[in-house]
């Protein structure tokens, strides 16, 4: 029985780019509980909608793929007001994905005419089929390395 899950994290181009050189990932402007629920092991994909972070420029693709190797949300300082929750990821090289060549194909955006809804919350479960079909599309080889022991 599988128990691996899947994860969407919401994020601008530009601070997924950053969480990828440093191998971690924040989500909901640095919330601990949506890190949490996830366990090592468990599979990520990065949505940006905008380029940059409260920035008008769209990008509208999947950004960044990886997997949880981190057992632990952990505090970092980024500003002395500032002290968001992170979560260590494995990223992948991965080619950027376009979402909308995929919106009639995954089961959160299909026939739905307002398909960014889901992308609100910042952070949620996917379905495997979904996050199988989004790795497809950015990684050479599918899944082969990302969840090889």
């Amino acid at each position: 029985m599988n128990m691996t899950k899947y994860w969407c994290g919401v994020v601008s181009r530009e601070h997924i780019k950053r969480g990828e050189q440093g191998g971690f990932c924040q989500v909901c402007h640095g919330k601990r509980a949506p890190l949490a629920r996830m366990a090592v092991g468990d599979g990520i994909v990065f949505y940006s909608p905008v380029l940059q972070f409260q920035g008008k420029d769209k990008c509208q693709s999947f950004t960044a793929i990886g997997k949880v190797v981190g057992a632990d949300t952990y505090q970092f300082e980024m500003a002395p007001d500032f002290v968001p929750y992170r979560r260590d990821i494995e990223y992948q090289r991965c080619q950027e994905a376009p979402i909308h060549p995929m919106l009639d194909q995954l089961a959160f955006t299909r026939g739905r005419s307002s398909w960014g809804y889901s992308f609100r919350m910042g952070h949620f479960q996917l379905a495997e089929a979904d996050f199988m079909l989004i790795a497809r599309a950015m990684l050479p080889d599918g899944c082969a390395n990302l969840f090889a022991q």
